[in-house]
């Protein structure tokens, strides 16, 4: 039976040493001191260790089932669920005027974490019911957001958002689902939709989906597509549910994770819905829910990469095999634990170092959300909607590759059911996937992103690294060991950039065929970035004398081992970049 610890200590770190958040000059802050937060953060951890934990497998055992129309979760789902609803945590960071506890996002995204890792696919429920509640929340008229945020925000309502049809995912300008206009101003949907996350299940009184679809006579492709709230249950003028909308589960996928998870096929026949926001300006609406949905991603697939590491780890300290190299260590036992074996602490290290730099990328991202909204500060909306696909494509990328990692520790017993660790490769395989695929998130990193504002906001990230490193010079061990690698890094990544300048214009495919390789160069600079963050915080702390010098001996120690192992992959991913795009397109298509 696998096991999760929350990682709360963890989180305190990066809160208050790193991002020293009790200074900073967002509103609400202030309220963040140490003793709050790890209240909040003890509360969620215990949750997350007794309650989440324990059904992860019996979730991933016994999958949904649907039968006359009916979803049935796992058991044990819908007592855990009561049990999220009644301590608030699914309106923690919401809207206090519609129920919510007005928290910043930065504190939602760690308890969000500690309940993704320990169960996946149980948090989609509530995950996809806060990004369809912010998407209301931005676009909805005030009788609608009256309507239907207070329900959502204490967690009786969840949500969700319909974009993919069978012929349709990534180019949603050629969904068919129609909206017929009707003479009370409300709308006909019609149209099927799959692979809905959360479609039908049997943890709320309603559910209410988010619909994106057609008005006969509009534009064509993407232009012409308008959002719609369409309810499981419609709700009547006080409140209260009235009849059954026409709209049905017709079936669940056979998935190869996120078991727990009910993954719909959703049917609408003439179902009533009603506009939210402009007509014809529903991709508008929905990139809230979109967005909001890939930073939650990209927070999944670190978060399964944290407890396959934690797995790993306890195993390799307790599996017993061969002697290390350099003598015996453990001379009472037949053998010593693999974790002597170089080989093994590289494997180890590789997931240790980047959970907890992709834990510092993620909480940097939701203080650039929280900074953004409560500050309206437009230069950290522009660079956290830079940073978006890189959070999404190389978080989830590397952290499936943590999980194979932790699998890997355990040899033959990670391939089985008993020891957990297949089922978190499973689980975190699909976070390179749904809410846009990861090389989607290149194609928008390049294609979109750099161009931003003229290509200010990437400019400004530059300089703020060369800022931070021409600041900190002068610590002698700091520049040695985390800024010079972070400064060669950052060199790279201007120098691809500057690339994609001189030959993406006369040739796209230049800068389109080296746009995976450049989203992971830039997560390695972002998350190189955080190290050198973290390790200026942990200098800082032994210096004055702090009473866990052990604490921060570790964190420098696994930031050496990124600095020196895993961001040199920088420049492999120059060299690609810099290949262009002959070798890609070389092959006829009818040659592969």
């Amino acid at each position: 039976m696998p096991h999760y610890t929350a990682p709360t200590k963890d989180m305190q770190y990066l809160l208050h040493d790193v991002l020293k958040i009790s200074d900073a000059d967002i509103p609400g802050y202030d309220e963040l001191d140490r003793d709050f937060t790890s209240a909040v953060l003890e509360e969620a951890g215990k949750l997350s260790v007794e309650v989440l934990a324990p059904l992860n497998p019996v979730g991933d055992e016994q999958g949904c089932t649907l039968e006359n129309g009916v979803v049935r979760t796992p058991e044990g789902f819908k007592d855990a669920y009561d049990q999220m609803r009644a301590g608030g945590w699914m309106g923690l960071d919401a809207d206090p005027d519609y129920g919510g506890q007005g928290m910043p996002y930065l504190l939602h995204s760690a308890v969000g974490e500690m309940f993704v890792s320990s169960n996946m696919a149980f948090n989609m429920y509530q995950g996809l019911t806060h990004g369809a509640y912010a998407a209301i929340h931005a676009h909805g008229s005030e009788d609608q957001k009256a309507t239907y945020l207070p329900k959502m925000v204490e967690g009786s309502w969840s949500g969700t958002m319909n974009l993919t049809e069978p012929q349709c995912g990534t180019d949603l300008g050629l969904i068919r689902t129609k909206a017929e206009p009707q003479d009370d101003g409300t709308y006909k949907i019609s149209g099927q939709k799959i692979w809905i996350s959360a479609g039908e299940h049997d943890l709320t009184d309603n559910i209410i989906h988010l619909v994106l679809a057609k008005i006969p006579g509009g534009p064509e492709g993407v232009k012409g597509i308008s959002l719609f709230i369409v309810p499981k249950f419609l709700v009547s003028e006080d409140g209260s549910l009235g009849e059954r909308n026409s709209l049905s589960c017709g079936g669940l996928e056979k998935k190869m994770g996120i078991h727990g998870n009910a993954t719909c096929v959703m049917n609408y026949d003439g179902a009533t819905g009603y506009l939210i926001g402009e007509m014809h300006k529903g991709m508008r609406a929905m990139f809230t829910m979109m967005n909001e949905a890939r930073l939650g991603v990209g927070l999944q697939g670190y978060a399964q990469g944290v407890v396959a590491y934690q797995n790993a780890l306890a195993f390799a300290q307790d599996r017993l095999q061969g002697r290390a190299v350099t003598g015996t260590e453990a001379a009472d036992k037949p053998a010593d634990p693999i974790i002597v074996h170089p080989d093994v602490r590289r494997n180890l290290l590789h997931q240790k170092s980047f959970i907890e730099g992709a834990r510092a990328f993620t909480f940097w991202g939701a203080s650039l959300i929280d900074r953004a909204h409560r500050n309206g500060d437009k230069e950290a909306d522009d660079l956290i909607s830079l940073m978006t696909p890189v959070l999404k494509g190389f978080l989830t990328d590397k952290g499936f590759e943590t999980t194979v990692l932790a699998q890997q520790t355990l040899g033959g017993s990670g391939f089985t059911q008993e020891w957990g660790l297949e089922q978190f490769v499973r689980d975190a395989r699909i976070t390179m996937i749904y809410e846009g695929t990861n090389g989607i998130q290149s194609l928008d990193l390049v294609g979109r992103k750099l161009g931003l504002n003229g290509g200010k906001t990437v400019m400004g990230f530059f300089e703020m690294i060369k800022g931070y490193i021409k600041e900190n010079a002068g610590h002698e061990a700091l520049n040695a060991e985390f800024l010079k690698p972070l400064k060669k890094a950052s060199k790279d990544l201007q120098q691809a950039a500057m690339y994609f300048m001189q030959n993406g214009m006369k040739n796209p495919n230049n800068a389109l065929s080296g746009s995976y390789d450049f989203m992971h160069l830039m997560g390695h600079v972002c998350v190189g970035f955080m190290w050198a963050q973290m390790a200026k915080a942990s200098y800082e702390a032994l210096e004055n004398g702090t009473s866990d010098a052990e604490f921060h001996q570790t964190k420098l120690a696994t930031g050496r081992y990124y600095m020196a192992r895993q961001l040199p992959a920088t420049s492999t991913h120059l060299a690609r970049v810099e290949a262009g795009a002959d070798t890609v397109m070389e092959l006829e298509a009818a040659n592969f």
